[in-house]
């Protein structure tokens, strides 16, 4: 276990992928808040993960060794807390602030960095300016953004908005550009380290097999959305990369970490990758996980814990890729390597 003194700090934004808890303190309807969410997690209760235990950036968190951060609208956030890091995730958000809008009040990912800022100035007064500086220079970032701007905008409604406004690739090229602007804000509030993960195969989940699978094929439409947005969002960390003369911006290719256990289940362990454990309806992919929901036995034989999320077997699998994947899941390098080549620094 890292001491607190060398420990980094850890910084997450996003969506429903990441929030640990955040949206429990919002009048939203994008929740996780009653069981049976959270029924592995250790306390065996709902958090606001959306996740049947543990999300991506908790065991991250517990593979360094570190605390995992409180939600930031937490009001046990404070003090000596806030040194660990914090989470600024909302479930329902995307890089567009039009992503999400029939959830109501979430954090838009604007927001979220106003937030940063927030927590910056509220640092600064419990250590001062210059090791606040430091801290967050330091820190390890995660930021999971874009599934929402095709599931939850794009292809919300057949006829949406935005696709009578924009083709989908002048559409990928729009949130590409949009998502650029959301990182150098970021990379501006001082963070030198962010892994930024693509989006997964937006078709294979079983919601969107529920809605237009007919025999268990992924969604076409959406795989290909995910298709063209990943290699262009991959280029855009490359040029910022370069522009900054550094590696600030690490890409992680979780379509690829994915696709793996959707191709060949079996060979990861589990018994299913296209019905979720909790849901209902075709692939149990209907609606929502409640507590009046089907739900499996064993989450660890089930890629998807609901409709949208992956269990927390599958997140482990995930992040074990992040810490030592090969440049074909993390570019350019895995998180081990970040972490040795920072260690040195």
């Amino acid at each position: 276990m890292a001491s607190r003194a060398d420990a980094r700090a850890f910084f997450v934004f996003g969506d429903s992928l990441v929030d640990n808890g955040n949206n429990n303190y919002l009048v939203t309807s994008a929740r996780a808040d009653s069981p049976p969410y959270g029924i592995d997690y250790p306390t065996h209760r709902p958090t606001g993960r959306f996740s049947n235990g543990l999300n991506i950036p908790d065991i991250i968190s517990e593979k360094l060794g570190m605390e995992p951060p409180m939600p930031y609208l937490s009001p046990l956030l404070n003090g000596q807390n806030l040194l660990v890091g914090a989470n600024f995730a909302s479930a329902g958000v995307g890089i567009l602030n039009d992503t999400g809008v029939q959830f109501l009040n979430i954090i838009r990912i604007n927001k979220q960095l106003e937030y940063f800022q927030q927590y910056q100035t509220r640092v600064t007064s419990l250590i001062g300016a210059g090791r606040t500086k430091a801290l967050v220079n330091q820190a390890l970032v995660l930021i999971t953004l874009g599934g929402n701007d095709f599931v939850n905008n794009y292809y919300l409604v057949p006829y949406s908005a935005r696709s009578q406004q924009l083709s989908l690739p002048d559409f990928v090229r729009y949130l590409i550009s949009e998502y650029r602007k959301i990182l150098a804000r970021l990379y501006d509030l001082g963070p030198r380290r962010v892994i930024v993960t693509g989006t997964g195969p937006l078709g294979c989940v079983p919601a969107e097999l529920a809605l237009h699978s007919t025999n268990g094929e992924c969604a076409e439409e959406l795989q290909k959305a995910a298709a063209l947005f990943n290699p262009q969002l991959v280029q855009m960390l490359n040029e910022l990369n370069e522009e900054l003369g550094s590696t600030v911006f690490i890409a992680a290719n979780t379509n690829q970490m994915h696709m793996d256990f959707i191709s060949n289940p079996q060979a990861f362990g589990f018994t299913t990758s296209k019905i979720a454990c909790c849901g209902q309806g075709p692939y149990n992919g209907l609606g929502l996980c409640t507590p009046f929901s089907n739900l499996c036995p064993n989450r660890d034989l089930y890629v998807f814990w609901d409709p949208f999320h992956p269990s927390e077997r599958a997140n482990k699998l995930i992040v074990q890729q992040i810490l030592a994947g090969s440049t074909a899941y993390m570019h350019p390098m895995n998180l081990s390597t970040i972490m040795a080549l920072d260690s040195r620094a």
